[in-house]
């Protein structure tokens, strides 16, 4: 079914053994923090009961899978795009950004991509796939949206230590009203996205 569907690229995938990386990324619907983005290669006999996209699973199974993934994939990497960066070049381009670098920094160069999502801005050279619902489908995809959950929801869970106000603890930096209510409290910090709507109105940085 998923050979019909999708492009004649994935269709030649499908029928024939490739290295293959799974690209995912975290974060673009935050107000705060970076958007992240893992590549990961897993062995082709790779599996795990619990491996699926990270949205269906929970905090406790994704941070069980997160150093499993790392010890027994053949590569792994992670990139962040910081909130200036997406600022400049706006969230959309800040998440292929993110999944480019994380590709390019795989300790083994891929033969091919497998991209979670629709649309893929491709600067490594590597031939790829977009496929909607790839976390649910392919295993390196599912792998790849763990990583990116997880070390994005750490390096939130770091920043709340230096802004307890804006509860990234439990948030992460997306937009929940006691969110958006701690930013009309307290202004904004160098970690929100400032031409995110992040109040219906323009705030000056909080320092």
């Amino acid at each position: 079914m998923i050979a019909k569907k999708h492009s004649a690229n994935l269709r030649t995938y499908l029928n024939r053994q490739y290295v293959e990386a799974g690209c995912d990324e975290a974060g673009r619907g935050c107000l705060a923090g970076a958007v992240v983005a893992a590549a990961v290669i897993l062995p082709p006999d790779f599996s795990h009961p619990l491996l699926n996209d990270s949205k269906q699973l929970t905090q406790k199974q994704r941070e069980l899978l997160r150093p499993i993934i790392e010890n027994e994939s053949l590569a792994w990497a992670v990139a962040f795009v910081e909130a200036p960066v997406i600022d400049e070049i706006n969230i959309l381009n800040a998440s292929f950004k993110a999944m480019n670098d994380a590709v390019k920094q795989l300790k083994i160069k891929p033969e091919y991509l497998l991209i979670d999502g629709n649309r893929f801005r491709n600067t490594t050279g590597i031939p790829h796939s977009c496929i909607v619902s790839g976390d649910a489908l392919f295993k390196p995809i599912a792998a790849a949206s763990i990583l990116a959950k997880t070390h994005r929801d750490e390096r939130m869970m770091q920043l709340h230590e230096k802004f307890p106000h804006y509860a990234w603890n439990k948030n992460k930096g997306y937009p929940t009203q006691a969110h958006r209510q701690a930013i009309v409290q307290n202004g904004i910090t160098q970690w929100h996205r400032r031409t995110f709507n992040l109040i219906n109105q323009q705030l000056e940085l909080w320092t």
